[in-house]
């Protein structure tokens, strides 16, 4: 037996960002500043587990250019394990270029994902061994085909987590959820998947009973500012990190799958594996970058017993 690890499935993506200091104007050269980062959910998501210790296996796409080599050689000073991936042979490593005006809104962005369409079915079967390996794999609703492929193919062979990004992407795959052990949905994405609107307690309770009827064994439901609802049919409430400082919330739920990772792979129970997450994501809002450079145990830990938790357990 090999040492045990969790799988995560998705995309890479390089971040540009131009920053305008003042008075954007179109067709013209803006003073500004340029930042550039890895991004991609599944990619945040594979790079926080990493910086807790978690044995993490991310298979993504990339080019074979310079910025995808770039992300080859992050991973491994991190220690996430990039090495099952996609690298398409003069592809061009996922980019997302956007500019945005001095008040911070976004005036204009391209996206190059065409290489992350590179992924098929004979792809995913050629990673067979890697995905039944896993104790748990980590996916979005990315791609739902291909998704909808690897479930099925390798349904009982390893525990699958959904992280659905978007409402919008939810509703390709809600004829799917009854293949996950885990979901991590905000409100609005629990609400394409139960099919009515989440307004108070009592629908949190609705929600989360009608979609552990699906077969699935833990229901995470963000609520932003009102904290997380959990539920696996024996304990559930409402968990909430008061007076939270915030700089970006951006990265923030990756970080909280991120700890959900941790917590199965260290077989938490739920209401620990929970608290985890949230400090991941407290301390992920608290840094200006998507992923909190310091992120590491010891911080998670510390982050822990200084958070003001409000724990309201329905059962």
């Amino acid at each position: 037996m090999g040492k045990p690890y969790i799988l995560v499935f998705g995309a890479s993506v390089v971040d540009i960002f131009g920053f305008c200091f003042k008075d954007y104007k179109t067709h013209d050269s803006n003073p500004g500043s340029v930042k550039v980062s890895f991004g991609g959910v599944s990619r945040n998501i594979a790079e926080n587990m990493a910086r807790l210790g978690v044995y993490t296996k991310f298979i993504s796409v990339i080019g074979d250019d310079e910025k995808g080599r770039r992300m080859l050689d992050h991973s491994q000073m991190i220690g996430y394990d990039m090495s099952e991936s996609l690298i398409v042979k003069n592809g061009r490593t996922p980019t997302y270029l956007a500019i945005l005006d001095e008040g911070g809104e976004m005036v204009s962005a391209i996206a190059d994902m065409e290489t992350a369409d590179e992924i098929n079915k004979e792809f995913i079967d050629s990673k067979a061994v890697a995905i039944e390996g896993a104790d748990y794999t980590f996916v979005d609703a990315d791609n739902p085909e291909i998704l909808e492929y690897m479930l099925t193919k390798f349904k009982g062979k390893t525990n699958f987590i959904l992280d659905p990004i978007s409402a919008a992407k939810a509703k390709t795959i809600t004829h799917l959820i009854k293949h996950f052990h885990s979901i991590k949905p905000n409100r609005q994405e629990a609400e394409v998947m139960v099919g009515f609107k989440i307004e108070n307690d009592e629908d949190l309770v609705k929600a989360g009973d009608k979609l552990l009827s699906f077969g699935i064994k833990n229901v995470f439901i963000s609520l932003d500012e009102d904290g997380v609802y959990f539920t696996n049919g024996v304990r559930s409430g409402k968990v909430k990190a008061n007076n939270v400082p915030v700089k970006n919330v951006t990265g923030a739920g990756d970080s909280f799958v991120a700890g959900l990772g941790y917590g199965y792979h260290n077989n938490l129970d739920i209401l620990q594996t929970l608290k985890m997450a949230v400090a991941m994501s407290v301390i992920t809002i608290g840094s200006e970058k998507t992923i909190n450079p310091d992120m590491c145990y010891d911080m998670v830990m510390k982050k822990i017993d200084e958070i003001d938790w409000e724990i309201n357990k329905f059962s």
